[in-house]
């Protein structure tokens, strides 16, 4: 077995009547069998739609549609074409660029979002077909011939265009080849019954890798397709998963929850915590809760593939804020000049992806800026320490410099969420016109507390060097984020135009 869907295939023959997925929200799960002869079926509908091998099919579909998502995911690869999953939250500018951009044959979308789509759709002429899988198009695109599809693709050929979340512009394409798609290689895993729970959008890297993930484990999958902190820790009661990932948004939203040091977490072995930078402090307090449990925060790209980093569960308390070591791979550090930086100095943070990097689609300048020979230039600072273990500092674009002091935003915001009355905290430069630029702290405050700008002040004060301290504080009711739980930093409301400096119960 090599293409990720042959290991649909054999989990189809090996374990046919198990449930593969359940749809938690929805009230719908699909088993083994049904997962595997629908994707034939498709994939035979969208040849006879007019889709050729290598042509791409937009996935711009809402995760709440689970079953059809994973359905069209699989069906698409077994007519040799090339999946891209589409960010559902962008405008119809974003969708024309992104789209206009992978040149999709056919789209596979919703009744609601179909308007956005239309809005653009005289502007995509490589589009052909439509296809609303909330609809009757969904069941007559369907082929009634389910036996067994062989995909006439090989390794080497393009699996998906993945669009980076965004943060800072608009997003690019990333080529991920069937080689370099699968984080878990194939194989023949025994059944064991154990459920794997997820939230992330399935358009994402998380997302994507969730598809197949759980089934080369002997796992089914159980799918939460909205995060509600109340929800999520319901069914861990009652589904009692072994295993489940989360990014820090959620992370910090469950342990500010009334429930959250009362609910029965205990079925968890593992708990996987990525996509973004965790604060040392919220990373303790779940190994605290999960005592029985392995807490990872791991780091990787999307344009790094397979390649991570992972802390084992004896280093949290030894090394506060690590993202662990180097899972198959190799992490370096250099500064601007691409020399190597020792232990404990921060700079750039480059990942060794060899062979099998993933290139920016029809982007050779991106590609060639990005990947130095073997390594990819990830544009995130760090440190290692003397043992190899990886600190992430923040994003190059996140230093703010503060009358030519260097202050790395993300050492604040680690400060930060050691107080008990802060929920979510982002840190930026807002413009000085002495200094060029100043310290500002966006809060949510946790329901039922109170906290005033010269608290924060003062807290920051006792813990931080003086240049490094926010002397603008904003409060919000929320953080702007995008679906994969980043802060967009871009859409933080200026200083000068923000609600009240001071929040709090009344």
């Amino acid at each position: 077995m090599t293409l990720q869907v042959d290991q649909l295939r054999w989990s189809a023959g090996a374990n046919p009547d198990e449930v593969a997925y359940v749809d938690l929200l929805g009230g719908e799960e699909i088993t083994f069998r049904q997962w595997d002869a629908e994707a034939n079926r498709l994939a035979r509908g969208l040849a006879s739609a007019g889709v050729r091998p290598g042509d791409r099919v937009a996935l711009y579909l809402e995760s709440s549609h689970l079953l059809r998502w994973i359905t069209a995911y699989s069906g698409i690869h077994r007519a040799g074409g090339v999946a891209v999953p589409t960010n559902t939250r962008m405008s119809a500018r974003e969708l024309l660029a992104v789209l206009g951009h992978a040149e999709p044959r056919l789209v596979v979308t919703s009744s609601t979002l179909a308007h956005t789509l239309e809005e653009v759709r005289s502007e995509l002429p490589s589009v052909e077909t439509v296809i609303r899988a909330d609809t009757d198009e969904w069941h007559m695109i369907l082929g009634d011939d389910a036996t067994e599809v062989t995909p006439p693709v090989g390794e080497d050929d393009l699996a998906d265009i993945m669009y980076t979340s965004g943060t800072t512009g608009l997003p690019k394409g990333i080529a991920v080849r069937h080689r370099n798609l699968p984080i878990i290689p194939n194989g023949e895993p025994l059944w064991t019954g154990a459920l794997w729970l997820q939230c992330s959008p399935l358009f994402t890297f998380a997302g994507i890798s969730f598809v197949y993930n759980p089934m080369k484990m002997g796992m089914g999958a159980l799918y939460l397709s909205r995060f509600d902190a109340g929800t999520w820790l319901d069914v861990v009661e009652s589904r009692r998963p072994t295993m489940a990932f989360i990014v820090p948004a959620m992370a910090q939203l469950l342990a500010t929850h009334d429930r959250f040091t009362e609910a029965d977490l205990s079925s968890l072995t593992l708990l996987s915590i990525g996509s973004a930078p965790l604060a040392p402090t919220l990373h303790r307090r779940f190994a605290d809760r999960l005592p029985d449990a392995v807490v990872s925060n791991n780091y990787s790209m999307t344009e790094a593939g397979t390649a991570f980093t992972y802390l084992p569960k004896e280093e949290i308390e030894r090394r506060p804020g690590s993202v662990g070591i180097p899972s198959g791979t190799e992490v370096r550090i250099v500064a601007d000049d691409g020399s190597p930086m020792p232990a404990g100095e921060i700079g750039e943070i480059q990942i060794h992806v060899g062979e099998h990097r993933r290139e920016y689609y029809k982007d050779p300048d991106a590609s060639s800026t990005t990947w130095a020979g073997e390594w990819l230039r990830s544009g995130d600072l760090g440190y290692l320490d003397v043992d190899g273990y990886l600190y992430i500092t923040g994003r190059a674009k996140d230093v703010i410099i503060r009358g030519g002091n260097n202050v790395h935003a993300a050492d604040v915001e680690a400060v930060l969420y050691e107080h008990s009355s802060i929920a979510e905290v982002a840190v930026a430069g807002v413009p000085h016109e002495v200094l060029g630029e100043d310290v500002g702290a966006w809060i949510v405050v946790r329901s039922g507390h109170n906290l005033t700008s010269v608290e924060v002040t003062a807290f920051c004060a006792e813990r931080l060097s003086d240049y490094k301290v926010p002397r603008v504080v904003t409060f919000l009711d929320e953080l702007p984020r995008n679906p994969t739980g980043k802060v967009l930093k871009r859409d933080l409301s200026p200083p000068d135009i923000a609600p009240s400096t001071d929040r709090g119960a009344p």
